[in-house]
């Protein structure tokens, strides 16, 4: 049996209904899993293996509270060269493997005055803001609309939960808006001035492509932004990738305290 299909099996046979991709610097948050298996994203069939410093690229099956849980440690971006259909390619790999629910996490950039370094937000919606000619529309046939007139991709029922969750641990957890943006650069501070008169309290390069792709196949979605600095121009801090890496690891424990939360609740 190859290690893929052996991989798969005991994925099968564990019937773990939850889903988690970690986002930048995120692959260590949940060190309280049991691992019983894992693969490197470079042993599955279209999925590549990830570019970005903080993003170990496996996929780890274990136990998260005494909870079968698949872990996506990392992901990949549409500004590493990837098609759409690669970045995806995590989540159609989970929905195929049975996987109902998921939760995708992320490193951002605060908005909204109360989002600072250090802080948590549940995505309520997302402004997918990474398709080609966004402001011109039609949307073009290479990052095809998944969703329509269909609402917001982000579970109302797990919102609920992540929500008990964060008041049960008495940890702060705001809710907004997020800014999916194409990258690799960060925004300038005029785009994240544009962002604000938009509506976007957070801004990031992942996410909105993989809810969009989890809804469309079925499965319930939630997400968590970790707030890792804020927006260009917002303070006089320098925007560097080592510092987002510095402050997600003092929030580190938090998220995986959240997550482990979650995962209870919605067993």
């Amino acid at each position: 049996m190859s290690v893929l299909a052996d991989f798969a099996s005991s994925v099968r046979e564990r019937r773990p209904r939850l889903a988690v991709v970690l986002g930048s610097g995120q692959s260590s948050v949940l060190r309280s899993m049991q691992e019983t298996a894992a693969i490197p994203f470079a042993d599955v069939p279209g999925v590549p293996a990830p570019t970005v410093v903080g993003h170990s690229g496996r996929i780890v099956l274990g136990d998260l509270e005494s909870i079968p849980v698949l872990v996506f440690q990392g992901r990949v971006h549409f500004y590493e060269g990837h098609s759409w259909d690669k970045v995806a390619a995590p989540v159609r790999f989970a929905a195929d493997l049975g996987i109902t629910t998921l939760l995708l996490t992320n490193a951002a950039g605060g908005i909204h005055p109360s989002l600072t370094p250090g802080s948590m937000m549940i995505l309520r919606d997302h402004l997918f803001w990474q398709r080609p000619e966004t402001w011109r529309g039609p949307t073009p046939a290479d990052c095809p609309s998944l969703l329509g007139d269909r609402p917001s991709p982000y579970s109302s029922r797990l919102i609920g939960e992540l929500r008990e969750a964060s008041r049960g641990l008495g940890e702060p957890l705001h809710e907004g808006i997020y800014a999916a943006m194409t990258g690799p650069t960060y925004e300038t501070p005029a785009e994240i001035l544009a962002l604000q008169k938009a509506g976007a309290d957070a801004a990031g390069m992942s996410t909105a492509f993989e809810a969009e792709t989890g809804q469309s196949m079925g499965m319930e979605c939630a997400a968590i932004s970790a707030i890792t600095n804020k927006g260009a121009g917002l303070d006089d801090s320098p925007l560097l990738h080592h510092d987002v890496l510095n402050v997600m690891n003092r929030i580190r424990d938090r998220l995986g305290l959240l997550i482990a939360a979650f995962t209870r609740r919605i067993s």
